[in-house]
């Protein structure tokens, strides 16, 4: 669920030109954070697999779209068809079915007539379309009942809210609440494409069409351009890409001949000289045409004749806490696969078995106790747990086999729950979250037992053997680990890559004066979470108002505790339970500065940490200890880093970034652009090769 900001919330109760006051004050603020990815974001521009080209050999596609907001809008509608039709351009006009205005049929009328096109807008346009899953459900009969009357196929929500995966129940051919950068946006998180791609689920899909012009509103009333030319440099760049050029412009915001200007219009001279430009200067190159005709299009040519895959994941963790595991099962249920997960529950709060995103989980096991001492209190619940999952699977793929079995670790050997479908057709994917010997030596240390490290690369390799391919959490356990187990052929290294849909840029929300540092995380001696606590002591003289606050649970959490506590640090350092995945990630979008102190000299110098990627995509400084895999991914320009285990350094860090908010900035915005580079949305493709890959070997 996708809730509204408290201003759009607030929206009809706000003056106009208060609303654009406040507008113009946030988007001065965003534009200096946003200039290497606004208006154009390079990335945006590469091909989607398998794109064959627009029709007759066009180089691109050009596209108008119009949402139609106030009773002034639909006043100016005819008027602005007709001087579209004078140039030889045609469009769409989304109107709203139950707003402030009455939608005349035979306006409708008019413009189908003409050839122009008539899609829905949102509902109500209050932003309340999405602000829980069973509303949404009681709306979208409403609104396909208007898609009915209209004779419409085409979707646009209010604000560009969005949740993508409910439009399904929506009897539309495409949407278009999408962008491929806009941070203006409440929802500013970009598809990062100026093309146009295919929404599945199951049997069920549409086209999402992403608007790729900046929207009038934003350049002339917001930003208060007096011209066209970005438009016309971003189209230069859309057309040399041979993307989709998309505009969404607002008959309301036009001022035309005659009439009295004011702050909340601007003349309808920059519409029409952009026409103009285009029809002097790309009509042969482009392919003109109505969103309707894009989709249909979109829908032919990016068709995909694959049958969804049946998978199944297992992992000993709270499924809806494991961000790495999330972003596979999700990944693949949004294309159209049916996936089940079997993991721990957490909670007796949470049902055996719900469905999260389209992924089905299965919770097989309770939640054991991570206070537990000794290694058979730790074995213990994993034995249980393989055998539960050995007999469900069993069941489940005699009733409809699976394709896929995607195995997490830790341990490696879980990978054997899954023998049964493996023996009858199934292909095995091991996912190597931590590699095991060394994580075991460096928990129990001296009494890991050598017999017992022996025992556990044995089972390594007899997994690994097991698995059909292994997928591994960083390129240097890859390296080490492929060697150690022979899998050099089918070993893939997929770092923790930060899902960009859940962890965005956001302005922080709090005003409470203070600083606040974040730590969130397992808090396992590697952690290093000692380290900034003692660390922080020093922080706190300097800056009284900052205080520590830690999210996460694990073995160490009383002697943390008691630390804090010694140190007189009780209610500086504050510990708080762990959080689901979502919820973290708005946790962290408050923070003034992360913090991820791993030892250098234990199993945390080579463990790849998901949290850093995450600071760095919520747009929150951090400082890191000096570690070998982290100075592998990152350097001094999108983090800072301390030597590994040194109090007196992370303080001197830590104050230093406080202190000098422009230094922060300067860092986030690099951070922000590294994270987008290196986000899962760059990284899925590459697994699902590797799963039809095996799929098609089935």
């Amino acid at each position: 669920m996708r809730l509204t900001s408290f201003y759009y919330r607030l929206k009809p109760f706000i003056p106009l030109r208060v609303r654009m006051l406040m507008r113009r004050h946030r988007a001065r603020k965003i534009l200096k954070t946003c200039d290497d990815t606004w208006p154009i974001n390079e990335a945006a521009g590469k091909k989607p697999e398998g794109w064959a080209g627009w029709p007759e050999g066009k180089e691109f596609a050009f596209v108008l779209t119009h949402d139609v907001e106030s009773q002034k809008g639909v006043d100016q509608v005819r008027q602005l068809a007709e001087l579209e039709m004078r140039l030889g351009f045609r469009s769409s006009f989304n109107f709203i079915p139950e707003g402030s205005y009455t939608v005349p049929a035979e306006l409708r009328d008019w413009l189908i007539e003409n050839d122009f096109e008539v899609g829905v807008h949102d509902l109500h346009h209050n932003g309340r379309l999405y602000s829980s899953r069973e509303g949404f459900r009681k709306k979208a009969k409403r609104i396909n009942d208007h898609l009915k009357e209209w004779g419409a196929v085409g979707f646009r929500s209010g604000f560009m809210l969005r949740e993508l995966d409910w439009l399904h129940d929506l009897d539309i051919s495409y949407d278009a609440s999408t962008f491929d950068t806009d941070p203006f946006e409440p929802q500013p998180d970009g598809a990062k494409t100026i093309f146009p791609f295919v929404i599945q689920n199951g049997n069920s899909s549409y086209v999402e069409l992403p608007y790729t012009l900046p929207q009038d509103s934003t350049l002339f009333l917001t930003l208060k351009e007096n011209s066209a030319n970005i438009w016309k440099s971003k189209l230069a760049w859309i057309a040399e890409k041979g993307g989709l050029a998309l505009l969404n412009l607002h008959p309301d915001y036009v001022q035309f001949q005659g009439d009295k200007p004011d702050g909340q219009t601007y003349p309808v001279a920059y519409y029409r000289g952009f026409l103009e430009y285009i029809a002097n200067s790309y009509r042969e190159n482009c392919w003109e045409a109505l969103p309707k005709e894009v989709a249909q299009f979109t829908a032919n040519s990016l068709s995909q004749p694959r049958p969804p895959k049946r998978v199944c994941m297992v992992s000993f963790s709270y499924y809806e806490m494991d961000n790495r595991v999330m972003r596979y099962a999700e990944a693949l249920a949004a294309r159209g696969d049916s996936v089940d997960i079997l993991a721990l529950r957490r909670s007796k709060d949470l049902s055996n078995e719900e469905t999260i995103r389209g992924v089905r989980v299965i919770r097989i096991q309770d939640r054991f106790d991570k206070s537990t001492k000794g290694k058979m209190g730790h074995l213990l619940p994993v034995l249980k747990f393989i055998r539960s999952c050995s007999r469900w699977m069993k069941a489940s793929h005699k009733a409809q086999a699976y394709d896929l079995l995607h195995i997490h670790n830790m341990p490696d050997f879980v990978v054997f729950s899954g023998r049964y479908a493996k023996r009858h057709g199934a292909k095995v994917i091991l996912d190597i979250h931590d590699i095991v010997p060394e994580f075991y030596a460096a928990k129990f240390g001296k009494k890991a037992g050598r017999l017992t490290i022996a025992a556990l690369k044995w089972f390594e390799r007899a997994s690994a053997r097991f698995a059909d391919h292994t997928i591994i959490a960083n390129h240097l356990w890859r390296d080490r680990y492929s060697e150690r187990t022979g899998t050099q052929d089918r070993c893939t290294a997929f770092i923790n890559n930060v899902d960009s849909t859940v962890f965005v840029p956001a302005k922080s929300k709090r005003d409470d004066g203070k600083l606040i540092v974040l730590f969130p995380g397992g808090l396992q001696w590697h952690q290093g979470v000692d380290i900034a606590i003692d660390a922080f002591k020093q922080v706190h003289e300097a800056l009284p108002q900052s205080e520590f606050h830690i999210y996460g649970d694990g073995i160490t959490i009383d002697a943390l505790t008691t630390q804090a506590n010694e140190a007189g640090l009780n209610g500086i350092v504050r510990f708080f339970k762990p959080r689901g995945l979502r919820e973290i990630a708005k946790v962290m979008a408050n923070a003034d500065l992360g913090v991820v102190p791993k030892r250098a000299d234990s199993f945390g110098n080579e463990a790849y940490s998901t949290k850093i990627m995450e600071f760095m995509s919520v747009g929150v400084p951090v400082v890191i200890s000096s570690t070998k895999v982290d100075r592998y991914y990152f350097d001094d320009s999108v983090v800072r880093f301390f030597e590994s285990g040194n109090v007196d350094a992370l303080a001197s860090e830590m104050i230093d970034l406080l202190s000098h908010p422009e230094e922060r900035q300067a860092m986030v915005k690099r951070a922000i652009s590294y994270a987008d580079e290196n986000c899962w949305n760059r990284r899925k493709d590459d697994y699902f090769e590797i799963v039809d890959t095996l799929c098609d070997e089935r």
